[in-house]
């Protein structure tokens, strides 16, 4: 059975895995939050990702924060990956926030011009805050 998480009321360690979806991942009604592992997960579960965004009307995609806390490393495939999930996420009118980037991680961000592209929170909690305050505001 799924129980979605909603911040503040419930415990992401208590929501069960989405199915189809390897990687934990919490739901609630406006917000996906997925903590990625590093490769070689990460290709599959950013597909996996994609997929479960891919099947969803664009009218009814949630915002989207992704944990890199775990990944060390970027190759090119990720970052097209990367690239494909924001497109697809601005197409229905949503936003997406990546969050607990390694320092590895940023740098890479930085070389490819990668931070201007795409928006980032310190952790899950400032992410899903920034999506929130959106939402309101």
């Amino acid at each position: 059975m799924f129980v979605p998480y909603v911040a503040g009321k419930s415990s992401p360690a208590q929501v069960p895995r989405e199915e189809g979806l390897d990687m934990p991942t919490d739901w609630s009604k406006d917000i996906v939050i997925c903590d990625l592992a590093d490769e070689p997960e990460l290709s599959e579960e950013l597909n996996d990702v994609y997929n479960r965004l891919k099947e969803s009307p664009s009218g009814k995609l949630p915002n989207l924060v992704l944990s890199l806390a775990s990944v060390t490393y970027l190759n090119s495939s990720n970052i097209a990956q990367l690239l494909r999930l924001r497109k697809r996420i601005i197409e229905g009118e949503r936003q997406m926030r990546l969050c607990s980037v390694a320092d590895s991680v940023w740098s890479i961000m930085l070389l490819t011009g990668l931070d201007r592209v795409f928006q980032f929170a310190p952790d899950k909690a400032t992410a899903i805050a920034s999506l929130q305050m959106k939402r309101e505001g």
